[in-house]
Order: structure tokens, then C-alpha cells, then sequence
């Protein structure tokens, strides 16, 4: 069984390993343990690093988990949850940057790099809507429902409320598939042309409708459906 002395041995050479050679010398389960043993110093952290990966896929999905369905791994308390939470919106806030106080559209691989990171990984639907101003730039990214792991209730009137209030001129609306599928579903499609057709009266810009998987994206605009 490894000694006190053992395990901060350990964690001296992974973190000399990240000084070394960056994060890209680590496996994901490796990264997790790193990133762990700042939320559980004395503790060997490697067996629930792989468990979280196991219970949730990867790195990323692990980063991206809620806080209840984290608790539901043994071993996790509030400190590995707040450490994780900490993490995923460094991150965000990272990515977030590259988009913000520049025209939306002509920075769009940031704003896919963002809305990936935001959603690919999330285990329930999750619903989006990005207001512009007249020169296309961010003014608010807001999630305007949470669903079920395939479906999301999505309300026209809250998002035409949420333009208006904004005083923005036009949208892009985003969603995430957790299949893993990016494929526009017959709903998707159907909601899409209802909330064009209410943009249409109010003047109101509706740039694209994106979807967000683990394997990829697509977008409404690209496809023709819009």
C-alpha cells in the first residue's frame, strides 16, 4: 500500500510532468487525477479519476457533469465537484473570449469551438439563444430551457420576449443533441420554421439554428433548412 511519502512523490512528478511537457503528455484519466489531487491533496486520487471517466466517458464529460449526477459517483463530495465546476468555467470563460465584442458571424469557428465546449458533453438537452446587436456581436448567450436527455420544451414567446427586452436585432439559435447525433430531428425542424416565421413579423434576424453533438455539429443555415 503506498506510504504518505509515496503519494506526494507521485503528485511531485505529475506536476513536474505538466511543467515539463503541458497537458498534453497526460491521458484523460491522468489529467483528472491532476486536476483532483488540487480538490483532494492527500489522497490517492487515480481510482476515482478513472471511475469518472468510466461513469461518464472522458475528460471533458466529466468536466461537463452536473453537480447531482457527479455526487452520484462514490467518492465525490463538494470539493471534487467545486474543483470540476471550477475547471469547466475557466474554460468556458477562455473560449468565451475569442467570440466576445467581435462580429458573430466572422468568428464563427470560435463560436463552435465555445458552443462545443458549453454543450457537446452535457447529458440532457439543452437550449440556447445567441442575441446580436446591429453590427453582429454577442450581447447575451442565454439558456433559455433544460429538457429531458432528448427532448427540451422550447417557448417562442420567452424567446421573442428575450429579443425585445435586449433590444437585439437578430439570432442565432442553438440546441445540443446527447445521442451523439447532430442530425436535425422533424421537430427540430418544424420549431425552427415556427420561430422564423414570428422573427419574420417582428424584423427580428434569424442568422442560423445550430446543433451541437459529441460527434460534430450541424447547422440549419449550411443545410439548407433555413
Amino acid at each position: 500500500m503506498p506510504t504518505a511519502d509515496d503519494k506526494a512523490e507521485h503528485r511531485k512528478r505529475i506536476r513536474q510532468r505538466m511543467l515539463d511537457r503541458g497537458e498534453a503528455a497526460f491521458l484523460d484519466h491522468e489529467l483528472l487525477e491532476y486536476v483532483l489531487t488540487l480538490a483532494v491533496p492527500r489522497r490517492d486520487m487515480k481510482p476515482l479519476a478513472k471511475e469518472l471517466i468510466r461513469s461518464f466517458g472522458s475528460f471533458a464529460g466529466a468536466i461537463a457533469a452536473t453537480p447531482d449526477d457527479l455526487r452520484t459517483v462514490d467518492g465525490v463530495g463538494d470539493a471534487v465537484v467545486a474543483t470540476l465546476k471550477l475547471v469547466e468555467g475557466a474554460s468556458l470563460r477562455l473560449l468565451k473570449e475569442g467570440v466576445a465584442d467581435r462580429p458573430l458571424l466572422g468568428s464563427w469557428q470560435a463560436v463552435q469551438d465555445y458552443l462545443h465546449a458549453a454543450m457537446a458533453h452535457k447529458s440532457r438537452e439543452e437550449f440556447r439563444v445567441l442575441a446580436l446587436d446591429p453590427k453582429n456581436v454577442l450581447m447575451r448567450d442565454v439558456v433559455v430551457s433544460t429538457g429531458t436527455v432528448n427532448q427540451t420544451a422550447v417557448h417562442i414567446r420567452e424567446i421573442v420576449q428575450l429579443v425585445l427586452n435586449l433590444g437585439a436585432t437578430s439570432i442565432v439559435l442553438v440546441h445540443n443533441h446527447p445521442s451523439g447525433d447532430a442530425k436535425p430531428s422533424r421537430d427540430d425542424i418544424a420549431l425552427t420554421a415556427r420561430i422564423g416565421d414570428v422573427c419574420r413579423v417582428l424584423g427580428i434576424g434569424l442568422h442560423d439554428h445550430v446543433i451541437i453533438a459529441r460527434g460534430g455539429s450541424a447547422s440549419f443555415k449550411s443545410l439548407g433548412l433555413l
